[in-house]
């Protein structure tokens, strides 16, 4: 009976299992496809709009960037206003946005219209796990879940295959036109198909979210026009200046809330610190080579959006493959060995692109790299909630899981945007040469980073003495610990004591958006 008290959250009314599976399942794919269709129609996007490097950086990281933002808020703020309620207006400012982006006369607008989206996501997502576990009783949340995370991983796995078919059957404004006839079903569905739920009512950290926002968009924003407007201009300088400023604001002003969007608490840990370096590092390797490979396979190898996504199934698939091997390995000798095994390949993956990249590399060339680095981020992806949640007490474990959602997004436009600068630097889109000679420096950066978070890796300490040690931990009230509520990723919490399986394959979905 705690379990499901926890897990359903205060003023949890059950609805029916099926429809709410249907509902959920159908919002979470809609928005775990996005990001991937979106690096999919890069170059047609750069070609039709006329705009060039910053303006695509811009496009993906406009969504990303508030999606990782807002979605601590968001979800404290579902938990307050109510859970269906929030879904509603989430799903309806993403099916807009999506319009919005369709019709975009100019970068400009598609740029909005992206972080709009974003903002939708950011609602939606983590919502869909929330409400699905709410609908189904406790002996039945394991496999719920499971479903849950393999429509994440189908979606993240063929959003590049998706996003090829579309674009090259119709356009590339077609890959947002056609979230708008789901939108609109799910939105009509609502009301008859869904049942509302609140969870505990907590101050919201509005002050926080401005910080971080203003923070991350002026560092990000100084990355992004290092090149163009030179490293020692007064944009420039003053963009990075007040980023900087803005985030050791947020921390000072986050150890100082008794109601933190991110309790910087949590990060006494040593090994939820390493937990979380492991993934923003992951996240800044991955994000930044697939924006700048989607494009190298379209613009050098001279390949179709939908061959450009058929080639990256052979990375993104495997996923699907390493997870459940991590997971199951992880559960025999420990987490720590496998992440940074995981990492490690991703690592070798990445060098070996660097390696062979030329004008004349084919995809049998690539081949071997991409499968070593979809081998090594499923292996990743594996073990990452069990040791996130494992490294905090039971009672802090939702917003512990929030707060890796977050930075590992944010580990995803930091990548993107690092790693254009050194394509920017050191090459262009003028010509094939150009392009070869700029995305080698970048996918060595990405390497490099991504071999710094293997040896992150090591200082993961595996378990949770605390809990282990306190079985009631998960039944403490937020009041006592000083935390915001943990409902909102409670349902990963709880299952992620019981079963690997489930909880493992549902980060999956989550983190790769």
């Amino acid at each position: 009976m705690a379990d499901e008290t926890l897990l359903s959250g205060a003023g949890e009314t059950r609805g029916d299992p099926t429809r709410t599976a249907v509902m959920t399942g159908a919002a979470l794919f809609m928005v775990s496809l996005d990001n991937l269709v979106v690096t999919t129609a890069l170059p047609k996007i750069r070609e039709s709009l006329h705009t060039g490097l910053s303006g695509l950086e811009w496009t993906v990281n406009s969504y990303t960037l508030t999606f990782a933002v807002l979605l601590l808020t968001a979800s404290a703020v579902a938990d307050r206003f109510g859970r269906r309620r929030l879904f509603g207006i989430g799903m309806a400012i993403f099916t807009l946005a999506s319009a919005a982006a369709a019709l975009a006369p100019g970068i400009g607008t598609l740029i909005a219209a992206r972080a709009a989206q974003g903002l939708g996501a950011a609602i939606v997502m983590p919502l869909t796990l929330t409400m699905l576990s709410a609908a189904f009783p406790p002996e039945k949340r394991g496999a719920a879940l499971g479903i849950w995370g393999t429509i994440g991983g189908l979606a993240v796995a063929l959003g590049p295959v998706a996003g090829g078919i579309v674009i090259d059957s119709v356009s590339w404004q077609w890959i947002f036109w056609i979230n708008v006839p789901i939108g609109v079903l799910l939105l009509v569905l609502l009301p008859g198909w869904l049942a509302e739920s609140k969870g505990a009512s907590t101050r919201l950290d509005i002050t926080g979210t401005v910080l971080a926002s203003a923070g991350l968009f002026g560092l990000v924003l100084g990355l992004i026009r290092g090149n163009t407007a030179g490293w020692t201009s007064a944009e420039v300088v003053l963009s990075l200046i007040a980023g900087a400023g803005l985030l050791a604001l947020f921390l000072v002003w986050e150890s100082r809330t008794p109601t933190p969007m991110l309790p910087l608490r949590l990060f006494r840990s040593v090994s939820f610190s390493a937990v979380n370096a492991v993934a923003m590092l992951m996240y800044f390797g991955m994000f930044g080579a697939i924006f700048l490979l989607t494009q190298f396979i379209q613009n050098v190898q001279g390949v179709s959006p939908l061959g450009a996504g058929v080639r990256l199934l052979a990375w993104t698939a495997l996923t699907l493959v390493g997870a459940p091997i991590g997971g199951i390995l992880s559960d025999k000798i420990g987490g720590k060995p496998i992440v940074f095994v995981g990492m490690a390949l991703q690592a070798l993956g990445l060098a070996w692109i660097a390696v062979v990249l030329s004008e004349t590399t084919t995809f049998p060339d690539l081949l071997p790299a991409f499968l070593v680095s979809g081998l090594g981020m499923g292996l990743y992806f594996g073990p990452a909630a069990n040791l996130a949640l494992g490294s905090v007490s039971r009672s802090e474990e939702g917003i512990a899981s929030g707060a890796n959602n977050a930075i590992r997004e944010i580990g995803g436009v930091f990548g993107v945007a690092v790693l254009s600068a050194m394509f920017s630097a050191s090459g262009g889109y003028e010509s094939k040469h150009d392009m070869v000679t700029g995305m080698q420096p970048a996918m060595w950066v990405g390497a490099a980073v991504v071999g710094l978070g293997a040896l992150a890796a090591l200082l993961i300490r595996g378990g949770n003495p605390q809990a282990a040690a306190d079985p009631q931990a998960d039944l403490r009230t937020d009041s006592q610990t000083g935390s915001q509520p943990a409902a909102k990723a409670a349902p990963q919490a709880v299952l992620a004591r019981k079963t690997s399986g489930p909880v493992q394959s549902a980060d999956q979905a989550a983190a790769v958006l």
